[in-house]
C-alpha cells in the first residue's frame, strides 16, 4: 500500500518519528478470531546501506509456511521487483515470510557482489560482513520455514540437450533449480521428492506461458554428486535449506533476456504454483512497473521541524548546517534510497550530515533514477528567512549549461563543458557530479571512457568511482590510442551532450 499524503506539519512530525519504529505489528483480524491474521514487519540494520527488511504474513487458517529471498544477488531485478508484490498480500491459509531484498546494497549498486556472492556463504564461513551477517538471519528464517524459493534472474534459457550457445545444460534461464532429484531427510525418514514437486509447478507455470521456447522445466544440480557442473552451490541458501533443515528448496530462475516485466510476472507465476503445491491460499498482488517518481523529502535541518521539498526543489542551507532526511515519498513504499552526493553513504536516509558546499540529493528507487533534491549554500542572501534557511524552486540554467564537479586527490574542483583537465599519471580521479540546465543529473550517464567500475554489470555510469589514473584505465580507449588522453563522456536522451578531457602528464621524479 503507498504511504498518505501528508497533510499538515503536525503530521510531518508523527511520520519522521514513527519512521524509527524496528517493529511494526499489525492486527488485521478481530482478536476473537481463532487464527488472527497479523503482518510482522522487521527491520535489521536499519539506516545501513544494507537494511533489511522481513515482512511475515499470517493467515486467517494455519498451514505451511513458504520463504521468498529476493535480491540477494543485486543486478537481478525481476526476483526483488516479484518478492515486492508479497510484502502486502493477504492470506486466508498459511503463511509467508518474504524478504524482497537480501542484499540492498547490492541492488542500489546494481552489481551481483559487494564482498563476496551472498549466496555462497551458507556453508562455514569466517569471514565476518555484512554479507554474513544478513545469512545469519537468512539461514533463521529458513528454520522457521516449509519452502524455500530463492529467486533469480539467470542467464540464457536452460535446456536439458545442446540447442544452442544461449539454450543448453550450462544456462540457467527459465528453470526451477534443486540440488538434488530426491532427498530423504535422516531426522523424519520421510522423502522430498524435489523433481515431482518442480514439475508440477512447471507445468502450472507453463499453463500462463503462450510462447514454448519461455517455458520452464526442472533443472536438477545434483549438486552433492562428484560429477556435478555446479558444486559452488553447495554453499547456496538451497543447498542449506535441504541438508542442513531438511525443507525443499529451489532457485527459480528468469532469463534475463526476457524484459522486465515478463520476468517479474513468471517469478509471480511460480510464486503462486509453490504456494498452490503447499495450500497456501491468496489473494493475488498486481504487478505494478510504474515508472519511479520522487514526490517530495522530508528534511530537517539542525534537528529543526522537518520540512517538505519537493522534487527538483533546491533548499538553501548555511555552511555546516546538518541535514537529516527522515523520510521518501514516492510512488512506490520500499525499495528507497537518498545519496546526498559527495557525502555520507549510497543510502544516507536518517543521517545527520554536515553540508559544507553545494551538491545534490540522488533519490532511487533500487538503481533507478527517481529524482532529485539540490542543497545550496545561502551566502547571506534571505537573512530574513529562519536561520537562513529557505526552499525555491531550483533556478533554471541555460538550457545548454554543463559542469563536472570532480574531485583529484580527494581535492574537489569544477571544471567546465568541454575543459581539459591536466593531471599526472598515478593522481587520483573522482566524478562526483554534473550541474546542468538540460535536466535531472539522475537522468544522464556520465561515462569516463576506457574505465569499468561495474565489472559485473557495465551501464556505462561511472560517477561516485575513485580512479587510479595509473592503473585503472584501459590505453586502447584512450583518444589515439596513446594512453595520453582521456574522456568522460555524459549522455542524454541517447545523445552525447557533453565532454570532460583528462590530459595525464608523466611524473617528474
Amino acid at each position: 500500500m503507498y504511504l498518505q499524503k501528508m497533510k499538515n506539519n503536525l503530521f510531518y512530525q508523527y511520520c519522521s518519528i514513527v519512521s524509527s519504529v524496528l517493529f511494526i505489528i499489525i492486527a488485521c483480524i478481530p482478536p476473537d478470531s481463532a487464527h488472527a491474521q497479523k503482518r510482522i514487519h522487521s527491520v535489521f540494520f536499519e539506516d545501513t546501506d544494507h537494511e533489511l527488511n522481513v515482512y511475515k504474513i499470517y493467515g486467517k487458517k494455519q498451514g505451511n509456511t513458504l520463504l521468498l529471498i529476493g535480491g540477494i544477488q543485486g543486478d537481478e531485478p525481476g526476483g526483488f521487483l516479484s518478492a515486492d508484490h508479497y510484502a502486502d498480500i493477504s492470506l486466508l491459509k498459511g503463511n509467508l515470510i518474504v524478504v524482497p531484498r537480501a542484499n540492498f546494497q547490492s541492488i542500489v549498486l546494481n552489481r551481483r557482489k559487494i564482498n563476496e556472492d551472498m549466496n555462497r556463504k551458507f556453508a562455514v564461513d569466517y569471514k565476518s560482513n555484512y554479507e554474513a551477517k544478513i545469512v545469519a538471519i537468512l539461514k533463521k528464517l529458513i528454520a522457521e520455514s516449509n519452502c524455500l524459493l530463492n529467486l533469480h534472474d539467470g542467464s540464457g534459457f536452460f535446456s536439458e540437450t545442446w540447442e544452442g550457445h544461449d539454450r543448453n545444460p550450462k544456462q540457467y534461464g527459465q528453470s526451477i533449480i534443486a540440488d538434488c532429484e530426491l532427498y530423504v531427510n535422516p531426522e523424519t525418514e520421510k522423502d522430498v521428492n524435489l523433481g515431482d514437486m518442480a514439475r508440477t509447478a512447471c507445468e502450472k507455470i507453463n499453463k500462463n506461458i503462450e510462447n514454448p521456447l519461455y517455458r520452464f522445466c526442472f533443472n536438477n544440480h545434483r549438486t552433492s554428486k562428484k560429477n556435478s557442473l555446479h558444486k559452488e552451490q553447495r554453499k547456496s541458501a538451497t543447498f542449506y535449506a535441504l541438508y542442513t533443515c531438511g525443507i525443499p528448496a529451489f532457485g527459480i530462475e528468469t532469463s534475463k533476456s526476457l524484459p522486465l516485466e515478463l520476468k517479474v510476472r513468471h517469478h509471480n507465476f511460480a510464486i503462486n504454483a509453490f504456494m498452490e503445491l503447499l495450500g497456501i491460499v491468496p489473494e493475488t498482488p498486481g504487478i505494478n512497473l510504474d515508472v519511479p517518481e520522487l514526490k517530495y523529502l522530508i528534511i530537517s535541518v539542525n534537528n529543526a521541524l522537518p520540512i517538505a521539498v519537493k522534487n527538483q526543489q533546491t533548499l538553501y542551507v548555511n555552511s555546516g548546517d546538518s541535514v537529516t532526511i527522515s523520510h521518501v515519498e514516492a510512488n512506490y513504499e520500499r525499495g528507497l534510497s537518498a545519496d546526498i552526493i559527495g557525502y555520507g553513504t549510497i543510502n544516507d536516509m536518517r543521517k545527520e550530515i554536515k553540508i559544507k558546499g553545494s551538491t545534490r540529493i540522488a533519490v532511487r528507487k533500487d538503481y533507478y533514477p527517481c529524482g532529485s533534491v539540490y542543497l545550496a549554500l545561502n551566502n547571506g542572501q534571505n537573512s530574513s528567512s529562519h536561520g537562513g534557511i529557505f526552499v525555491i524552486n531550483t533556478p533554471a540554467l541555460s538550457p545548454s549549461f554543463l559542469a563536472y564537479k570532480v574531485k583529484i586527490n580527494n581535492k574537489e574542483r569544477m571544471c567546465p563543458n568541454y575543459d581539459h583537465l591536466k593531471l599526472t599519471m598515478g593522481d587520483t580521479f573522482e566524478i562526483v557530479d554534473v550541474i546542468t540546465g538540460m535536466g535531472d543529473p539522475s537522468d544522464m550517464v556520465v561515462n569516463l571512457k576506457g574505465y569499468v567500475g561495474n565489472k559485473q554489470n557495465n551501464s556505462g555510469e561511472d560517477r561516485g568511482y575513485i580512479v587510479n589514473t595509473a592503473k585503472d584505465l584501459w590505453k586502447r580507449y584512450s583518444l589515439n590510442k596513446k594512453g595520453k588522453t582521456y574522456q568522460v563522456v555524459v549522455i542524454h536522451e541517447n545523445k552525447t551532450v557533453g565532454k570532460l578531457f583528462i590530459d595525464l602528464e608523466k611524473p617528474d621524479f
